[in-house]
């Protein structure tokens, strides 16, 4: 055994005997539980009782999607003014009793009600998200922060394989007054299991006397003040035009380029997921060592071929191998971007620093999103996937300035 692997079986050993590391690990359980349950519960509810309108399959994404643009920094900024721990439990508390509304609703024979189940939680978690993050930055070593977000980015990731499964079960086997309950107990479970977070500490900066918008404005000079939250902004807003015009054009690549049933398209999302949930495991045992930036970019290379294989393939093997690749550096995206974060944003600011990137990211993939359509009636298939490749190059090129390490020091709290 090396010395690398005694560092990383240490370092693990004691971020797992990390009080506020085993807690938000029990919550995240909890909540993926809830969320996969409501996400194809409601889903294929929706589609037997409207007899596949598309129309209303697609409120589904709207009720889970818009929030991020409307509240994620508003929510970002009352996560800066109000405590943590408080605010996440009462965030889990309000989803659940949200959905037990929506359960009572039901019994009583008004079935569209289902749309605000989805509808709430996403607005609530645009409040907890952020909470979340500052409790990390507090409660977490520095040395730690990354190794914590490779395993945080692990679950989601072997959710993404067990969700469907769970979520499909619990509604097939059960109905959706069962699901609905789950659902329920799933966020008061999560409320419970935060409870035991240490105390949130009161801070001198809560007391100020600031306003809402003031503290706002303060967010965006923030982040336009640091030469990495910009970077990494542009490099956000890169990756969401290039993720958002592929997006829809995972069913063409089995039908056109592969010439197989769209049915094919389980065998794409499974590789990804596979590929994920394997990379979030690897990018752990490197996680303490490499600099989060270069995951970031390491990641985003990953994606860049394939990305471009995928477009030029017409083997299924070799289509198979590119998305099980994208998938298998994935954590690294996701990783590097949490840990930048953490590590560039002092707590003060962690809420509306998120709130400030996230829409950034979703707004660019939504506006390719909105025109890939458009774009494959006139484009090639090949060409356009081709195109998400070069955007994804941009984004690591807008990253090259800071490829040496680069953070704010807690003794000095400036960028170095």
């Amino acid at each position: 055994m090396n010395d690398s692997t005694v560092n990383a079986n240490s370092g693990m050993g004691t971020l797992f005997k990390n009080r506020f590391f085993q807690t938000i690990i029990m919550s995240v359980l909890f909540l993926q539980i809830g969320i996969w349950v409501r996400n194809y519960s409601i889903l294929l509810y929706v589609i037997e009782k409207t007899h596949e309108n598309p129309v209303a399959v697609s409120m589904i994404s709207v009720a889970e999607f818009v929030p991020i643009f409307l509240f994620s920094f508003i929510g970002g900024t009352f996560a800066d003014r109000w405590r943590p721990k408080r605010t996440m439990v009462w965030c889990d508390l309000l989803s659940a009793i949200s959905i037990f509304v929506v359960l009572l609703t039901l019994m009583l024979g008004s079935w569209k009600v289902i749309f605000f189940a989805t509808l709430v939680s996403s607005i609530l978690s645009q409040f907890s998200q952020p909470s979340g993050m500052k409790l990390f930055k507090l409660h977490v070593p520095e040395e730690l922060t990354q190794m914590g977000m490779s395993v945080y980015q692990t679950i989601f990731a072997l959710f993404m394989i067990l969700g469907p499964i769970i979520g499909t079960f619990v509604y097939q086997r059960f109905g959706i007054m069962t699901a609905i309950a789950v659902m329920g107990v799933a966020f008061l479970c999560s409320a419970a299991s935060l409870l035991l977070l240490p105390p949130d500490r009161q801070l001198a900066e809560q007391e100020k006397k600031t306003t809402l918008m003031g503290e706002m404005k303060d967010g965006f000079s923030y982040v336009w003040s640091s030469k990495v939250l910009t970077l990494l902004g542009a490099s956000f807003l890169a990756a969401g035009l290039s993720i958002g015009l592929t997006q829809p054009l995972g069913v063409f690549l089995i039908t056109e380029r592969l010439g197989l049933p769209k049915e094919y398209l389980q065998w794409l999302m499974a590789a990804f997921g596979i590929g994920m949930i394997l990379g979030g495991g690897l990018t752990m045992g490197v996680a303490r060592k490499a600099l989060p930036q270069v995951l970031l970019a390491v990641g985003m290379s990953a994606s860049a071929i394939s990305f471009m294989v995928l477009g030029l393939s017409n083997e299924l093997w070799l289509t198979l191998t590119a998305q099980f690749l994208a998938g298998l550096f994935m954590p690294c995206i996701q990783i590097g971007i949490n840990t930048m974060i953490l590590q560039n944003t002092e707590e003060a600011f962690i809420g509306r620093v998120n709130g400030i990137l996230n829409p950034l990211f979703m707004g660019a993939m939504v506006v390719t999103m909105s025109i890939s359509g458009w774009m494959k009636a006139n484009l090639s298939i090949v060409f356009m996937y081709q195109i998400s490749a070069f955007l994804l190059l941009v984004g690591i090129l807008s990253l090259m300035p800071i490829m040496k390490p680069v953070y704010v020091k807690k003794e000095t709290s400036e960028e170095i």
